[in-house]
């Protein structure tokens, strides 16, 4: 009698139990997922006709594949902030208008445009844009000239102006007390350009141009007797030969062939640039393998180029978690941007011209010979605005 007294005691106990329903635990809704277009607009580029050498495969449109690099670092910070990054990319023939296909296909459709076009396309797209809802991204300029007088208030330039440049490589030559140099200028107008920024670079840091000459022999003169240079190179004394050879025509053929034996420093032997396949610090080997895994073969400036364009936004967007225009640009033109771009120091843009601030690297063929800027050289606010235009130099008006 006691034990099925328990047992109904037991059973009434658990039936309320039983029998209460089960509650449905609430889920809080999924954030809509943002997305960010980004249209990516180039311009396939010709072999040159007077090719130095067959010894480096000519790619005919360096950038999109370190933007597509960048896209797929985007995407994997965005699963955690439910952001997703799409590249849509227009790649202009040869023979093509690019104004055309920027306001077919990409005008009022696209907040974000990353250009990899010459200074004259870049300027046309930047003015076709106007004050629409677009911001451009300069993937592909060297051009002072857009950074000064032509500057566009729509446009951020992300690879280093030749004044840039060209400042890095006087601080080493400062460095190294090699203050006499001898100029040699080639016939594309960017050679001109070039030259421009160098003998700004000079006076700027106290070096002496002591002998400027242009190259007018033809194509072919670069193979004949090794005295044809020798005799061209005949000087007063100088210390460095300064070259300025942007397509590579002539300056390969200048080593070992002047007068007096000295180093070359310019487009050939000693360059600067913004990146170069024999960089290995700050984790630059990991994005080095990782862009030669994707396509074959090193990464170059315009790919890196293209590649910190698309970092840029990603940042700016994951940091202020928007695909707002209005809200990414105002974070990209402030202080609080620090953009990694595997070089040491955090890139930003400048407040003054939208150029991106960065270290420039000082590169022989097959080694790593320093970085600028150079210790030493300092600055109120940064070394790194010690190259090129500063605040107080600048002609941009926006």
């Amino acid at each position: 009698m006691m034990k099925k007294s328990l047992t109904l005691a037991f059973a009434l106990i658990s039936l309320p139990l039983l029998a209460a329903p089960k509650e449905k635990s609430k889920q809080p809704p999924s954030p809509a997922i943002q997305t960010i277009d980004i249209a990516y607009l180039s311009q396939t580029q010709n072999p040159p006709t007077e090719m130095l050498s067959n010894l480096d495969p000519f790619v005919a449109d360096k950038g999109s594949e370190g933007a597509e690099l960048a896209i797929s670092d985007n995407n994997t910070t965005g699963e955690f902030t439910k952001q997703k990054f799409v590249l849509h990319k227009f790649i202009v023939p040869a023979d093509g208008n690019v104004s055309e296909a920027f306001k077919t296909n990409i005008a009022g459709k696209f907040s974000y445009v990353i250009t990899n076009l010459n200074a004259e396309n870049t300027l046309a797209v930047s003015d076709l844009a106007g004050n629409q809802d677009t911001l451009i991204f300069d993937a592909g300029t060297f051009d002072d000239a857009l950074r000064n007088q032509q500057c566009r208030a729509n446009t951020l330039h992300i690879l280093p102006s030749r004044a840039m440049k060209a400042d890095a490589l006087a601080q080493y030559m400062m460095k190294k007390k090699w203050t006499k140099w001898f100029l040699v200028v080639g016939n594309a107008p960017e050679d001109a350009l070039f030259a421009e920024a160098l003998k700004r670079s000079a006076k700027r840091f106290g070096m002496k141009i002591v002998t400027e000459k242009k190259w007018e022999h033809t194509f072919d003169d670069r193979k004949t007797a090794q005295s044809d240079i020798s005799v061209f190179t005949q000087s007063s004394d100088y210390d460095v030969l300064v070259v300025a050879d942007e397509q590579g025509l002539f300056g390969e053929y200048l080593a070992y062939r002047t007068w007096l034996s000295r180093p070359i420093i310019g487009t050939q032997g000693l360059i600067a640039t913004s990146w170069h396949s024999t960089h290995d610090l700050w984790g630059a080997t990991q994005i080095q393998h990782r862009f030669y895994d994707l396509t074959r073969r090193n990464m170059e400036e315009q790919d890196y180029g293209a590649y910190l364009a698309v970092r840029a936004l990603g940042e700016a967007a994951t940091r202020t978690k928007s695909n707002e225009l209005k809200t990414v640009r105002e974070y990209l033109k402030s202080s609080a941007l620090a953009l990694q771009g595997y070089k040491g120091n955090a890139l930003s843009f400048r407040a003054w011209d939208g150029q991106l601030r960065q270290p420039i690297l000082l590169a022989a063929p097959r080694s790593l010979v320093s970085v600028a800027p150079v210790e030493g050289f300092l600055h109120p606010k940064t070394e790194l605005d010690t190259l090129g235009f500063d605040e107080k130099e600048s002609s941009c008006k926006w």
